[in-house]
């Protein structure tokens, strides 16, 4: 069986497992090969490390093994294939280069679409599910915007201002695609009446989820899913938000991830803009329209016509072989003074030049592209 299947095939079946958390499936993943993993969970093969501690847990062994019994590598890899699904393993070749240095990266990801959006500039929108007229023609107005300067626009397919944004993103005349991420499995709709929304956002621009086909919109999956909102976008735009919404749960992974908070200002008496309004007390940047989001990107939005300059100043011609080595894959500063043959003080001066107009971004001593790529 190991060599008739993918790793990715095993990883897949393991996400499917009951009482297999998103930090357990990535602990489980983390040093071990995915069909011996499975081998282990399912007791085929004698459980070491990690595995071994959870499986000394009676209900997790119980049911990982009814699990394994019910979800074979080949059944769900055969409903991936059904459902034209592609899957992605952390540490593998095409998986999200947002998520690779995440503070909790999704173990595998599944998607359906283009991957290519992924590589240029990105705006998540989140909202209150129960919106007012006001924040729906808000959410619409912005993201068309944003559609037809070129921005693609995130969000996580919700009702109220997620499906709002996506449908005003889809009516754009121009080049801004969407980029849906969900709570359950890409088979399973959620909410029912967005399914040819989803199927829109698949056919156009990207659907991304962590959770396998089959699997349910079970509440505790949102805020997860809220995470991949945040790691995905560049900057987030709060259209409305209730005090305590959940919309911000992804400002808090946003905050987390250093990724910039907007938020459109609204009556003080409007309860559904309450979270929105003390965002901008603590600081937040207003949105009225795209342009506020645009000039946030540092793109400028010419009035005579749907036109984007990038503002960032053009890397020095001595600063491009670090910027070229960090756009082939993330790199540590060792790996950049290998790469270019430059000494430690030259990579250091390049990568802080290139960090500070915009070009690249570091996290945890790894730097990795920021924005659209230099042309």
């Amino acid at each position: 069986m190991t060599g008739e299947l993918p790793p990715e095939a095993y990883a897949a079946a393991l996400a499917g497992f009951q009482k297999m958390s998103v930090r357990r499936l990535a602990a489980v993943l983390r040093n071990v090969e995915p069909s011996h993993a499975f081998a282990m969970a399912a007791g085929h093969e004698p459980a070491v490390g990690v595995i071994a501690k959870l499986l000394s847990q009676a209900d997790v062994r119980e049911s990982w093994r009814a699990s394994a019994a019910s979800r074979s590598p080949e059944l769900v890899w055969q409903q991936c294939a059904d459902h034209n699904l592609t899957v992605l393993l952390h540490g593998r070749a095409g998986y999200p280069s947002q998520f690779v240095n995440d503070p909790m990266p999704p173990a595998l990801v599944f998607v359906r679409g283009d991957l290519a959006v992924l590589a240029d500039r990105r705006v998540g929108m989140v909202g209150t599910r129960n919106a007012t007229a006001a924040g729906r023609d808000a959410a619409t107005r912005i993201a068309r915007g944003l559609g037809e300067a070129g921005v693609h626009v995130v969000s996580g397919l919700a009702r109220g201002i997620d499906g709002c944004a996506h449908r005003g993103l889809l009516s754009a005349n121009g080049p801004g695609r969407p980029i849906g991420v969900v709570a359950s499995g890409l088979d399973v709709v959620y909410p029912r009446e967005h399914r040819q929304l989803w199927h829109e956002v698949a056919e156009r621009g990207l659907l991304l989820s962590e959770s396998p086909p089959g699997t349910a919109p079970e509440p505790h999956r949102f805020p997860l899913r809220n995470r991949l909102v945040a790691a995905l976008s560049e900057l987030i735009v709060v259209v409305e938000s209730r005090e305590r919404g959940g919309s911000l749960l992804t400002v808090d992974a946003a905050i987390e991830r250093g990724v910039a908070v907007m938020a459109v200002p609204g009556g003080v008496h409007n309860r559904a803009a309450t979270g929105c309004n003390n965002l901008l007390r603590d600081g937040a940047a207003p949105v009225v329209d795209a342009s506020d989001v645009l000039l946030a990107l540092s793109l400028d939005h010419h009035r005579a016509g749907i036109v984007l300059e990038d503002q960032r100043p053009r890397p020095r011609a001595a600063d491009l072989a670090v910027y070229r080595a960090c756009a082939d894959e993330p790199r540590t500063i060792d790996s950049i003074v290998l790469a270019v043959g430059a000494s430690l003080v030259d990579a250091a001066m390049s990568l802080a030049r290139l960090e500070q107009s915009g070009w690249l971004a570091g996290v945890d001593g790894w730097y990795e592209l920021s924005g659209s790529p230099l042309r």
